[in-house]
């Protein structure tokens, strides 16, 4: 399954002009809220500078970039874990990510209406939060009820469970995040299997108007208090002039961003963080049909790796040939490499590393 990151914020906060800036998707963007209904999802590719010296070693017929699915939900409002706006299908979508990228609007734009009427980052990040918390109540609540019945019976894993959903409610009941709160196994455990909403790690994302803001602008000023405060990563982004870049022709994209003073992409900030955030790490394959990035966790051993590549590979797995990406970029080749005994033979308990070129070997 693909690792997915949701978009959420207050309606016109720029969630979906950021979406069609990460996948090119072009979704509609219009100055009003929800205009977004049904979410859209696309692939954002992930950077990959490895991938390049990969494909010049091995001169493959393509290229191929890992990417993360981007889920664009609808605008959230004040009174959206009851059921306004749009909240119960908002609600319902971001569940079913893995991680969150709240997006703050930080630019003042008199075209674009504001739902609150002014542009204020805490208070909008607030909003989002305490709907947030007020649906995992609820769905606490939900389950405390369902298992009630059971906990006459005196099981162990009932009174367990109960006890978690309890420690679980009392934290958010007091405006915590779980994703910041200490919890033992069996919360972490009831914490996923409800998917709770405020558990999920977040990435704040500061969609500016300029694609150099000034230092001290109070929006931003605000929107990176917000960030430390939870203890979460912030990127700035200036998510229509990358949208924009993208309808470009892509030979003018370079000369377009540069006129503009972008330097790196916005977005390619943002997807290292996102990447980051999870704890992902990049490893490639190569041969003369492909060159191909691809993300796993960081301390995932070789046969699992395998098994993101094929089923069969994990299954059959007897070895992996390895080399790190900058060992094969002096060699020059996979041949100059196995020459200066770069190549190497890892068993099953290698534990691949970020930016390792692998060949797996196996039988089925």
């Amino acid at each position: 399954m693909p690792l997915r990151f949701g978009l959420v914020g207050l309606p016109n906060a720029g969630k979906t002009t950021l979406f069609n800036a990460l996948t090119a998707a072009g979704a509609p963007v219009a100055n009003y809220p929800f205009t977004t209904i049904d979410r859209h999802v696309g692939a954002a590719p992930i950077p990959s500078p490895g991938l390049e010296a990969v494909a010049k070693a091995v001169k493959p017929g393509r290229v191929t970039f890992a990417s993360l699915e981007v889920v664009d939900i609808a605008g959230l409002v004040a009174g959206a874990s009851r059921g306004e706006g749009l909240g119960n299908q908002f609600l319902g979508h971001i569940r079913e990510v893995d991680a969150v990228l709240h997006v703050l609007r930080c630019f003042d734009d008199p075209a674009v209406s504001h739902v609150a009427g002014t542009v204020d980052p805490a208070r909008d990040a607030a909003v989002v939060d305490t709907e947030l918390g007020l649906a995992d109540l609820e769905a606490l609540r939900r389950r405390r009820e369902r298992i009630a019945p059971h906990l006459k019976s005196g099981e162990r894993a009932y009174r367990e469970e109960a006890a978690a959903l309890d420690r679980l409610a009392a934290i958010v009941d007091r405006g915590q995040m779980l994703r910041s709160a200490p919890l033992g196994p069996e919360e972490r455990r009831v914490a996923a299997d409800l998917a709770l909403l405020t558990a999920k790690p977040v990435l704040f994302v500061a969609n500016v108007a300029d694609a150099a803001p000034p230092p001290q602008d109070p929006h931003l000023l605000a929107a990176a208090a917000v960030a430390r405060s939870a203890g979460a990563p912030l990127v700035v982004i200036a998510a229509r002039l990358e949208a924009e870049i993208l309808e470009l022709d892509p030979a003018e994209r370079a000369e377009f961003a540069t006129g503009l003073g972008l330097g790196e992409r916005g977005s390619d900030r943002l997807l290292a963080a996102a990447r980051a955030l999870l704890g992902l790490i990049t490893f490639f394959t190569a041969n003369e049909s492909e060159a191909r990035a691809w993300i796993i966790p960081r301390a995932t051993r070789a046969p699992a790796a395998a098994g993101r590549v094929h089923s069969d590979m994990e299954r059959g797995f007897i070895a992996a040939e390895v080399v790190a990406v900058p060992d094969l970029a002096r060699a020059g080749s996979i041949a100059g490499a196995r020459e200066r005994g770069w190549l190497r033979l890892e068993g099953r308990d290698y534990e691949v590393q970020d930016g390792d070129l692998v060949y797996f070997r196996f039988n089925v």
